[in-house]
């Protein structure tokens, strides 16, 4: 039979006060009595039950990562900083993959409010207005992580996702680029509605309407980019090549992998007739054979201060502060898939980087 508490303050010689004032960390507890139950803890093989720790504390030392496809490289490095975050503070992260569905977040988060966990982060976020409620009236602290919610108050960190789209669809038309194409990821995404708003603008400020015709939905996932590229060759299918694109600018590296693949599918070359940019700078846009043109994201990072921001919620030092947004900037890395190295370009923008030499090619 597994020991209990009170079996470690009988071994210990100290109260079961004393015991639990020592789990929960009392800096009152005097160091004779502390290394005494630390001792009898350690010899017993006594495990803390977290759970009923929380009944007294009103933690459990686990909060709840909410993501939406851990298959996405941009997740597992947002989970990356949560959790090297969370082990500082001496908490455990569960995590939950939703694959974007809006049931299975629902689901989800009913398991996290099950386990009493001491505060929810969201990369993924299809939620409504009732979750948001029962958060609220649970009073678990909760933080959007690159995403938001419209119309929700709430901590978050995100990057300027405006200024990402700005910058690669602005570094498209310095190239010389007219006819640039969007494949978007859904809809209710802030981000991706975000890194539209950018593209027109950059379109705009050129004197360049945007055009329905070249923008295309995808859903963030590489088959979904290969969709998305294909829907927009198969629009000017059969029309004189001044009516399809020329340049592409992917709402994120995973559905740019999915476009390459259609494109090459259907005798093109990049860049030479498709100029290609993606949006987040995941490990594999780097590697030799892809170069892939992208906006850096700072993803550790993301999730890294989600993760603090949460905690001072859930220790009170935010106290009743008014909800915290953090905008974290954007980088343009220019590789081979946009044609730069061709020698079109004559400056670059702030809050650019040019690939290293080996990437020029």
């Amino acid at each position: 039979m597994a020991p209990t508490i009170r079996d470690v303050a009988r071994a210990a010689g100290v109260s079961k006060s004393t015991v639990s004032r020592v789990l929960n960390g009392d800096p009152n507890v005097s160091a004779e009595s502390r290394n005494a139950v630390m001792a009898a803890m350690k010899e017993m093989r006594y495990t803390p039950n977290a759970l009923a720790r929380g009944l007294n504390t009103r933690r459990t030392g686990t909060i709840g990562l909410i993501l939406s496809d851990i298959t996405n490289p941009f997740h597992a490095e947002v989970a990356r900083g949560v959790e090297d975050l969370a082990s500082d503070y001496e908490s455990n992260v569960i995590l939950c993959n939703t694959d974007g569905r809006p049931k299975k977040e629902s689901a989800y988060m009913d398991l996290l409010l099950e386990k009493r966990v001491d505060g929810i982060i969201f990369t993924s976020v299809k939620m409504d207005e009732s979750d948001v409620t029962e958060l609220r009236a649970r009073r678990v602290p909760f933080v959007f992580a690159g995403r938001t919610l419209p119309d929700v108050e709430a901590d978050s960190v995100v990057v300027d996702n405006v200024l990402g789209g700005f910058q690669a669809t602005n570094h498209l038309i310095g190239l010389g680029h007219h006819r640039i194409a969007y494949m978007a990821g859904p809809s209710h995404v802030s981000a991706s509605v975000d890194r539209y708003e950018g593209y027109c603008q950059a379109l705009r400020k050129a004197g360049i309407e945007p055009d329905p015709e070249l923008v295309a939905e995808g859903d963030f996932k590489q088959e979904g980019g290969y969709r998305a590229m294909s829907v927009l060759l198969d629009r000017v299918a059969g029309r004189t090549a001044a009516a399809g694109p020329t340049a592409v600018f992917a709402a994120n590296d995973y559905m740019a992998i999915g476009a390459l693949e259609a494109i090459f599918e259907r005798g093109l070359r990049v860049p030479e007739d498709m100029a290609m940019v993606g949006f987040d700078d995941i490990a594999f846009a780097r590697l030799h054979l892809v170069q892939l043109t992208t906006v850096a994201q700072p993803k550790y990072d993301i999730g890294a201060i989600a993760a603090r921001m949460l905690f001072d919620r859930i220790s009170g030092a935010s106290g009743d502060d008014a909800p915290r947004r953090v905008v974290l900037p954007p980088r343009l890395v220019i590789r081979r898939t946009c044609g730069d190295h061709l020698g079109t370009r004559a400056f670059m923008e702030p809050g650019t980087e040019r690939a290293g030499a080996g990437a020029q090619a």
